[in-house]
């Protein structure tokens, strides 16, 4: 059994359709275990409350909760006030962690709360960029994630050209959206590939789809391919796999945020990896530019039942694991 185990290290060694997929496309992990992250040597990383709810019951993460817990109780008002500054500053110290770890940038979300409240969002995202200014790390290596919405958007707007800060758009669900984020001249968005193959599922009761006919594989294609044609900036990031059939059939997309399971059965895929998506192919495809006004915008929003049913779905989730975390913030703070 050991001889058995080391072959099949070795084998992993040998080839990966990681390091191959790494040759087309940046890879972001969709973590904040730092172990995972020194691991797999990803250029950027990504967090959202989900995940820093996860993290922060971690005995490995008690120094960290500790210093947030001291600085919340120095802050002023209410226990609920407390609990939520907290919670801000926690998420800035597993993010300035994060950054001493891997090279590029790292992700930090705007509490889902705020989604439809371009002001607070506003707010909220300068108050987490001066954060992380306490703790000397340049804006450049941040993205404020804020959910898909209207309002997101046009907070993401107001940040990326008066304030200088960068944008990750998430809770991405249909070309819609994507036009809205380029046309805001945002800097990122995150097109949900899982997150939409799920819904197709619960839907149809099939969940045997090749990557090629994958609902989520071909809206983040599209939207790839759209933002190529028309020279947009805004750069696109696949995220929520459900299996590397996904991934790979992503290949060549800007940029890929991939949970440490799926990078692991990466990492020991012999599988060759060839670009699916470049720039050159988009440029030869017949596709017509859209300008969308907020309330077409909104029409178009509605008319797509799976992309308003999963944004929906995303910010209560989201929203909810906010809520947890700050609840547990509060017996920390009441001990």
């Amino acid at each position: 059994m050991l001889l058995q185990r080391q072959k099949s290290n070795a084998n992993c060694e040998k080839k990966s359709a990681l390091k191959e997929l790494q040759k087309v496309t940046t890879i972001v992990a969709d973590t904040s275990d730092f172990a995972e992250l020194k691991k797999y040597k990803a250029t950027d990383a990504t967090t959202n409350p989900s995940i820093l709810l996860g993290a922060a019951t971690k005995e490995s993460n008690l120094e960290l909760i500790c210093t947030a817990i001291e600085y919340g109780k120095c802050q002023k008002g209410a226990i609920e006030n407390q609990a939520a500054d907290t919670v801000d500053y926690l998420t800035v110290l597993f993010g300035t962690e994060i950054l001493k770890i891997v090279p590029g940038r790292v992700s930090t979300e705007v509490d889902a709360r705020l989604s439809f409240d371009t002001k607070a969002t506003v707010e909220k995202a300068v108050k987490l960029v001066d954060l992380y200014g306490q703790f000397k790390v340049d804006k450049k290596r941040i993205l404020i994630k804020l959910a898909s919405t209207w309002e997101g958007i046009e907070a993401a707007k107001i940040l990326e050209k008066e304030h200088g800060v960068h944008c990750n758009l998430t809770l991405l669900f249909s070309l819609a959206q994507a036009i809205a984020c380029a046309d805001a001249g945002v800097t990122l968005i995150s097109p949900f590939v899982g997150r939409i193959f799920d819904w197709h599922v619960a839907k149809t009761g099939c969940n045997k789809i090749e990557p090629d006919q994958d609902p989520g594989v071909i809206s983040t294609r599209n939207i790839y391919n759209y933002y190529k044609k028309f020279d947009y900036k805004t750069q696109v990031m696949g995220a929520s796999f459900r299996n590397i059939g996904q991934i790979k059939a992503l290949a060549g997309c800007d940029l890929l945020t991939i949970s440490p399971a799926l990078l692991q059965e990466l990492e020991c895929d012999e599988c060759e990896v060839k670009p699916a998506l470049t720039v050159e192919s988009a440029k030869k495809l017949d596709i017509k530019k859209v300008c969308l006004s907020e309330g077409q915008f909104r029409y178009k929003l509605n008319e797509d039942e799976m992309a308003s049913d999963k944004l929906a779905d995303g910010i209560r989730k989201f929203a909810a694991d906010t809520v947890k975390l700050e609840d547990l913030m509060k017996e920390y703070l009441c001990c």
